[in-house]
């Protein structure tokens, strides 16, 4: 266990953490110079295209540090977790921190210390894990080496010296970093005596993640706490309480490799041969079966935060969209779903997400791995209604949610954000804040010529395009983070489209009390540019709380009834026209609109 060092690298979202990565792969020889790519532990197309990491990924490395005062010493194994750096992800950064016993913060010489930056070391320090700060992109002609020291030295209380300066493209520094990790990061501490003082080899391994193979069942993620595993063993889930046969155990050098035994202090894998997914779960602990070692302390489990309702394009691949929806929760089991049905787009999920991101990453891979064209509604966050009647729901289909009569309280999400900004732009920073209905707990200096400003606001005017406003009025200086805080006392209200004075429910959605006319204006302008012409007129109207708040008229569809008629008195072309006005006016009372299903389509999809 001395010569195991287990980290990960934590940083805002495009600080450097992939590219590191591939250097330290590179510098080590665990992946051959002609097999060497960009993003190489970023294996799934979406995230090298974006160029970003969604997924954690574990990689294990062999370390000799070549220099003569050290060359006869060990080798040392280096076990680096690379984990996602977007809020939305900050699940997998959770539970990669519990598997390790230390992290490199990266932070870009050209941005200096960001607002997810705050996070994500809030949470490495939580975990008690020991920090390496370094300043990365040292190489680059816009690098502010010095400024972005002194920031990172305020902040974790440290003298400039321990910052290291690398640059993860080009290799330079990270020899240094390689020293750092050997002598700041700890081994992993052996397990305390049990059973009177007496060292007992009770295995237990923590689950940190887990991917499932039709042939193999469920491949668990582990780190070694306790004990050892080897192929063959008898072992137990002790959470889910499910005993299984281990057929294979090893390790990931990047791919996986098989060993003859994971030791106490390593991160590795377990094949357990399980074929139900649904019974593992990340967090639980392999112990063996005979052991009666106790369960790990398990994870929390993440809570989804905004949903939104996916259809196929066809009604007709409903059921291999339900294949790939339960295919991709056996690698994310952070979303939840369940089934729905529309009168119009047939039958589809309803889908729990941890953030914007996040859905918009599931759906795009529903689209490329499975190639099925889908639906995805505008997503919305879920409210704590309590009615008059003393009942409590917790509601996140709009058009379930009741009129204000019906209502005693509403209560909804908020977030606590942080935002780091330029000076100059505080004006327009909080202007943005007052629309958004955010609440400003306090503003600092931070550096030299950068502001942070600590605000609340509800998460549904989060996800009302304010991340996009933010950078857009900052010309892209600001950074935002954010956690979700406490439920607040909300003033929302239901906005329902009605057409021919008849209530669409897919239309509906709820919004704040001082948007809703504006929302209202939207909506129906949008359907008013989109719905066919019918051959009567119809009225499309926003309303909410019983009160018409936008209206327009769509036009009926005109025939000329006398275009046959040649010559001849103007009385027979008049009679004919008021035989036209009759019908008309019978279609308008008695007929019905039938919205098309493009229509719906480009109603709810995300404007």
């Amino acid at each position: 266990m001395q010569v195991i060092r287990n980290f990960v690298i934590i940083s805002h979202i495009d600080h450097g953490k992939s590219t590191l990565a591939d250097r330290l792969l590179e510098l080590t020889g665990t992946v051959e110079k002609r097999k060497m790519r960009a993003q190489f532990l970023d294996s799934m197309e979406l995230e090298r295209e974006r160029g970003i990491t969604i997924k954690m990924q574990p990689v294990r490395m062999i370390y000799r540090p070549d220099r003569p005062e050290r060359s006869e010493g060990p080798e040392y194994i280096l076990n680096l977790i690379d984990t996602p750096g977007h809020i939305d992800f900050a699940y997998e950064v959770s539970r990669a921190l519990r598997a390790v016993e230390g992290a490199i913060l990266l932070v870009d010489a050209t941005q200096g210390v960001q607002a997810q930056t705050l996070t994500v070391l809030d949470m490495a320090e939580e975990a008690g894990l020991a920090i390496i700060p370094a300043v990365n992109k040292i190489d680059l002609p816009a690098a502010r080496i010095a400024q972005t020291k002194t920031e990172i030295a305020k902040l974790l209380g440290v003298r400039d010296e321990e910052i290291l300066e690398i640059s993860g493209k080009t290799g330079q520094g990270v020899e240094k970093l390689f020293d750092a990790i050997i002598e700041r990061i700890p081994a992993p501490k052996p397990p305390p005596p049990t059973g009177g003082g007496r060292s007992v080899n009770q295995a237990q391994a923590l689950v940190f993640d887990y991917e499932f193979s039709p042939h193999q069942g469920v491949i668990a993620y582990v780190r070694i706490v306790n004990g050892t595993f080897k192929k063959n063993d008898a072992l137990r889930l002790a959470g889910a309480s499910r005993r299984f046969i281990c057929q294979e155990v090893g390790v990931f050098s990047p791919e996986r490799e098989s060993r003859d035994a994971l030791e106490a202090g390593e991160i590795g894998y377990i094949v357990t041969n399980i074929k139900e997914a649904e019974i593992v779960f990340v967090g639980d602990t392999v112990t063996g079966d005979r052991d009666g070692a106790p369960a790990l302390a398990e994870y929390r489990r993440p809570q989804p935060m905004i949903w939104s309702s996916v259809y196929p394009l066809s009604e007709n691949d409903f059921d291999d969209l339900k294949k790939a929806v339960l295919r991709l929760h056996l690698s994310d089991s952070s979303f939840v779903h369940e089934e729905e049905s529309s009168r119009v787009l047939g039958r589809g999920f309803r889908i729990g997400f941890l953030g914007m991101l996040h859905f918009e990453i599931l759906v795009e891979r529903i689209r490329r791995e499975f190639g099925i064209e889908v639906i995805a509604a505008t997503p919305t966050v879920a409210y704590d209604v309590t009615y008059k009647s003393g009942i409590k729901k917790s509601l996140y289909v709009p058009a379930e949610f009741p009129d204000d009569h019906e209502i005693a309280e509403v209560r909804e999400r908020l977030v606590d954000a942080n935002i780091i900004y330029p000076h100059a732009y505080t004006g327009v920073v909080v202007q943005l804040l007052q629309n958004h209905e955010g609440v400003i707990h306090s503003t600092d200096a931070f550096g030299s010529d950068r502001s942070i400003v600590r605000v609340s606001l509800p998460l549904r005017e989060l996800m009302r395009d304010f991340f996009d406003e933010l950078k857009s009025a900052t010309s892209g200086f600001a950074s935002l983070s954010y956690v979700f805080g406490a439920m607040q006392k909300a003033d929302v209200v239901r906005l329902d489209i009605l057409v021919h004075e008849e209530r669409v429910p897919a239309f509906s959605r709820v919004v704040g009390r001082e948007a809703v006319e504006r929302e209202a204006r939207l909506a129906v302008e949008k359907l008013y540019g989109i719905l066919p012409r019918e051959l009567f007129a119809v009225k499309i109207q926003g309303v909410s709380g019983g009160r018409i708040l936008a209206s327009r008229t769509l036009a009926a569809l005109k025939k000329d009834v006398t275009g046959y008629l040649y010559g001849g008195d103007r009385t027979r072309k008049m009679k004919l026209w008021q035989k036209q006005k009759r019908g008309k006016k019978r279609m308008k009372e008695f007929g019905r609109v039938s919205i098309p299903h493009d229509v719906f389509v480009k109603m709810i999809r995300l404007r």
